[in-house]
């Protein structure tokens, strides 16, 4: 039997992502909703609770949201937005974190997605702290820069769109 997944804000830029990858795949099954009814409340409520696995590539409130809509516990959700990243119950998605995060990942009903600033920072600052060389309390500052696609797909087509008021070239684009 084929995993039923449904990616719910599949028309952006992590969405638009994971359906690519997923398309081609012969042993899972897309649950799909037509664009007129992906912000259907009753619409997105029924996919996600007929599916196997909900992806949720959403802005956090709207995650929170589609959580709420979940009422078959055998749904696993794996959450991309930051919503439920230091919610108790849910099981962090870096398997780098410890020796026992993969089994943990694998097990788990509720995974939400690290992002990548933290995997940046705690990819960097753990071995670190662990070995004593950064003590677990100092007050650290990471300075980081989104890329192309870090804000989504309204910057991204502010980007590719030839009116736009910055040149393609600058090294930092601004959004209004």
């Amino acid at each position: 039997m084929k995993a039923r997944i449904f990616i719910d804000g599949e028309a952006g830029t992590t969405g638009l992502q994971i359906h690519s990858q997923l398309r081609l795949r012969d042993d899972v099954e897309l649950l799909e909703l037509d664009h007129a009814d992906r912000k259907d409340p009753l619409k997105r409520s029924q996919a996600l609770n007929e599916c196997d696995i909900a992806i949720l590539c959403l802005p956090d409130d709207v995650a929170r949201e589609a959580v709420s809509l979940v009422q078959n516990p055998r749904v696993r959700i794996l959450d991309a937005s930051s919503a439920h990243r230091s919610t108790a119950g849910w099981v962090y998605g870096m398997p780098e974190l410890t020796s026992g995060q993969s089994m943990l990942i694998a097990e788990a009903n509720r995974v939400t997605n690290p992002g990548c600033y933290p995997t940046g920072a705690i990819a960097l600052l753990r071995p670190l702290t662990e070995s004593g060389i950064v003590p677990y309390d100092y007050p650290v500052n990471v300075h980081a820069i989104s890329g192309y696609s870090g804000s989504g797909r309204s910057l991204i087509e502010a980007y590719e769109d030839p009116t736009h008021p910055e040149p393609l070239t600058a090294g930092f684009r601004g959004m209004a």
